[in-house]
């Protein structure tokens, strides 16, 4: 990006959906990378569907450069069983191309989605990473975000493959 052109971050028109839903599908191969259990193509019809309820419920922002989309956000008011002391706000994806990393463009539409979650009421943005994805972490942690909750898996396949006691 030359040093004075911003990314224009708005909400996705009905037109960005295939490019976002293309985004989407980079990201999730990426993912993959990092021991995602997530099938990109094979998931492809479904998260357009997911991206289009975002996009009607005002819950899709698009990061454009010269007119073409080069990044996404998803992002909601969480609406859980559990009466909460606070109102989080749920970050599902947020993806730059590339080529285009570094240049501040994340950070734009990190920014959008918070202060379009905090004119809704949030108090708290929640999100998730790959625990393997460096990158994306040290990003959050750059934008003030910290661990609050750790997911753990276990293969079962390996089950057997674990140390006793006396070797940990």
């Amino acid at each position: 990006m030359p040093p004075n052109a911003q990314p224009r971050i708005e909400p996705a028109a009905e037109t960005d959906l295939e490019a976002v839903t293309d985004l989407w599908v980079r990201l999730a191969r990426e993912q993959r990378d990092h021991d995602s259990h997530v099938r990109p193509a094979e998931n492809r019809a479904t998260i357009r569907e997911t991206l289009s309820a975002h996009r009607v419920g005002d819950g899709l922002l698009v990061a454009r450069l010269d007119g073409e989309v080069v990044g996404f956000a998803s992002f909601t008011v969480e609406h859980g069983t559990f009466e909460l002391d606070v109102t989080r706000g749920l970050l599902s994806n947020l993806y730059v191309t590339p080529s285009r990393r570094g240049e501040g463009i994340g950070t734009a539409l990190l920014e959008a989605v918070e202060d379009a979650l905090a004119e809704r009421g949030v108090d708290v943005v929640t999100l998730e990473a790959m625990a393997d994805n460096e990158a994306a972490r040290r990003f959050y942690r750059r934008n003030g975000y910290d661990a609050h909750r750790v997911a753990m898996e276990r293969n079962l396949e390996t089950k057997n493959d674990t140390p006793s006691k006396d070797e940990r």
